[in-house]
């Protein structure tokens, strides 16, 4: 693998700032992040990446290319799910594998915008519609994942709320908020992009630096929490991402898509969920221990893809599109 591929991703601003949380809390720094402050940056980033894919979408127009995308996504959202389930059961009982499975079947809307940034460093060029995938890939898992609990505890017996159910993998605030954005894009098109360009993209990388500050602070106070998950969990946070991704790189280059295209395909793949679902399983499936599927997304699938896992992806699909 080209070393010079990792380098530059941790070279990057945001990817340091990251770094440099999870050193203040290592050496015990009073480092911190009003609490306001990361919720407003998570909404900022949700918004300014949804606003942008709109507008590119807008140029793009739908075409056969998008539609197929956007049917993978969503077959990969509900298709993950399932396999990591009946994997994550050799050690686990079945409320835990199933919130873990949902988690891993879900996204990190930080770890795509982490890739659409270091494709940008390196001047490759990527469509704007990514986002609706990244938008239809968070809801998905949830269900499945619910499906599973129904099925494989109590007899099939449990009951849910699945109204509550709906409302908070459909309507949660970061898929409200990433779907609107993407509309008002549509709607506003290149007019509405040059009014707001100040605000969406020129302050874009100094919020995503802060917020990924943030985010190391928290993985590296998670880290104490992978005692509890073992090595099983920690190994399958790994080694599951990477699965996931070579089965979107093959999925890529059947539908021909382009190679930045490909590689948010497989980040999305790939990335695991560390604030959607865990707030629906925690709603949902109060049995399963949120310490399992929160530190092993947090404190390890987040950091793995951010730092090795975006680069190897795109070295791989550099030597298949060769």
């Amino acid at each position: 693998m080209d070393v010079s591929l990792i380098v530059s991703n941790i070279l990057n601003p945001p990817v340091l700032a990251f770094f440099l949380g999870m050193l203040a809390v290592l050496v015990k720094s009073d480092l911190e992040i009003p609490p306001p402050l990361p919720k407003l940056f998570s909404l900022y980033l949700l918004f300014a990446i949804g606003f942008k894919g709109g507008v590119e979408v807008v140029k793009s127009g739908i075409s056969q290319e998008v539609i197929l995308t956007l049917l993978a996504a969503i077959f990969m959202a509900c298709i993950v799910p399932i396999y990591t389930f009946f994997i994550l059961r050799i050690k686990l009982d079945a409320y835990n594998a199933a919130a873990i499975a949902s988690t891993y079947g879900s996204i990190s809307a930080v770890t795509f915008i982490t890739g659409g940034s270091f494709l940008s460093a390196l001047g490759i060029s990527f469509d704007g519609y990514m986002v609706a995938a990244l938008a239809l890939m968070e809801s998905p898992a949830i269900i499945i994942g619910l499906i599973l609990v129904k099925f494989f505890t109590n007899s099939g017996k449990r009951e849910f709320n699945w109204s509550e159910v709906l409302q908070e993998s459909c309507f949660n605030s970061s898929v409200f908020l990433l779907v609107g954005s993407l509309v008002i894009g549509i709607l506003t098109g290149e007019q509405g992009w040059e009014k707001l360009k100040p605000f969406t993209q020129d302050i874009f990388y100094g919020v995503l630096t802060f917020f990924l500050l943030d985010m190391g602070l928290i993985a590296a106070k998670r880290i104490k929490d992978l005692q509890k998950a073992g090595a099983f969990l920690i190994s399958f946070a790994i080694l599951i991402p990477i699965v996931n991704a070579i089965i979107g790189l093959v999925i890529g280059k059947l539908l021909g898509m382009p190679k930045g295209d490909t590689l948010l395909f497989c980040v999305l793949c790939a990335s695991a969920s560390y604030i959607a679902v865990p707030a629906a399983m925690r709603l949902s499936v109060p049995e399963a221990n949120p310490t399992l599927y929160v530190s092993t997304a947090l404190a390890v699938t987040f950091p793995f893809n951010i730092i090795v896992g975006i680069p190897l992806y795109l070295y791989a699909i550099n030597i298949f599109w060769k």
